[in-house]
């Protein structure tokens, strides 16, 4: 049975822009260089309740799979080092959600 994870994280008042030119220039390109981006279903940005958040989803055949995955996009280096050390600053908070899906209704 597949595996979710849904990623939250709350941004600093007005780093939003910032975040997203990052991601836009270095963390979804090291992704993709990396053939790391295969298990994502999507990024989404908050609108309403609380905001200044991204959100990730990610499917996963199981725990083992996923825990492959995340150690290998640390240790690919243009996302450590080209990304993530200049994305951390700007989170306030992470979140971590894994998730199920229901034996009903439609699958991502």
């Amino acid at each position: 049975m597949a595996l979710y994870e849904l990623r939250t994280y709350t941004l600093y008042v007005g780093k939003m822009a910032e975040a997203v030119k990052l991601y836009q220039q270095f963390g979804f390109p090291a992704l993709q260089k990396g053939g790391h981006d295969k298990h994502l279903i999507g990024y989404f940005q908050g609108d309403t309740g609380t905001i200044n958040q991204l959100v990730h989803l990610w499917k996963f055949e199981d725990d083992a799979d996923r825990r492959k995955h995340w150690a290998a996009v640390f240790a690919n280096t243009d996302f450590t080092e080209g990304f993530a050390a200049k994305f951390r600053p700007l989170v306030m908070t992470q979140e971590v959600k894994l998730l199920h899906a229901a034996p009903w209704g439609p699958h991502p």
